[in-house]
């Protein structure tokens, strides 16, 4: 019996210790959220020419050349404008009828006697079933938030990546978006909608009393995991 007792008390120990842990929500945007900064032994010096313009030099941009990013390191500010609109709706109605007949017009003499032709009987049967279902979702996410090149694409596209944190009092929240954007669709003043964004990964979640109110107590997560329901 001591064995079953055993077994029995690391299964209870097991289970407490999965209900009691909390596991955190899986994050969406990964890798660096900003560009490392570059290696001052990697950058390049300007001439001691007396030239006031240094094409090389880290920095500097071509006379006629616009301020737009395309390089790691450069800014890119991303204008949120998330709406989604989803609806669903099924329907679903069936029918089914059987009957069966059995009739003696004529009883055969290899049946008992007190088999009669008035011994007839009648099967019937019938099914129906409806379903009906509908489903419907709204989503709208707006902001702003300004991200850094963290790489160049061969064909030139910017892998960008940033987030914000925000904390009051004894609350945090932080946004982090990552993505792929194309130089021509940003625009004069440094901005290109999140709409013109591709691989776009959007995170917005938060930290404090507001997640504690949210996540589920750790008597809870015990039943949960003990159920076999």
């Amino acid at each position: 019996m001591r064995p079953l007792f055993r077994r029995i008390a690391l299964f209870m120990v097991a289970a407490v210790l999965g209900g009691c842990a909390m596991i955190p929500p899986e994050p969406i945007v990964t890798g660096p959220l900003t560009a490392e900064p570059p290696s001052p032994y990697a950058m390049p010096l300007a001439e001691p020419n007396g030239s006031i313009y240094q094409p090389t030099a880290y920095g500097n941009y071509p006379l006629f050349e616009d301020r737009r990013p395309r390089n790691v390191g450069d800014i890119v500010t991303i204008v949120i404008q998330e709406r989604t609109n989803a609806q669903k709706r099924v329907a679903t109605s069936t029918e089914r009828g059987s009957g069966a007949t059995l009739g003696w017009g004529a009883v055969p003499t290899i049946l008992p006697g007190n088999v009669s032709p008035n011994q007839d009987f009648n099967i019937s049967g019938s099914n129906n079933m409806e379903g009906e279902g509908e489903t419907r979702a709204d989503n709208l996410f707006t902001g702003t938030l300004t991200t850094t090149v963290v790489g160049v694409l061969p064909n030139g596209n910017l892998q960008i990546a940033g987030d914000k944190q925000i904390a009051i009092n004894r609350g945090s929240e932080y946004l982090r978006f990552s993505g792929v954007v194309d130089p021509r669709s940003i625009s004069g003043s440094n901005t290109v909608p999140s709409t013109q964004v591709a691989d776009a990964k959007i995170e917005f979640r938060s930290k404090g009393v507001m997640d504690e109110v949210q996540t589920m107590g750790w008597l809870q997560r015990f039943f949960l995991n003990v159920s076999p329901f």
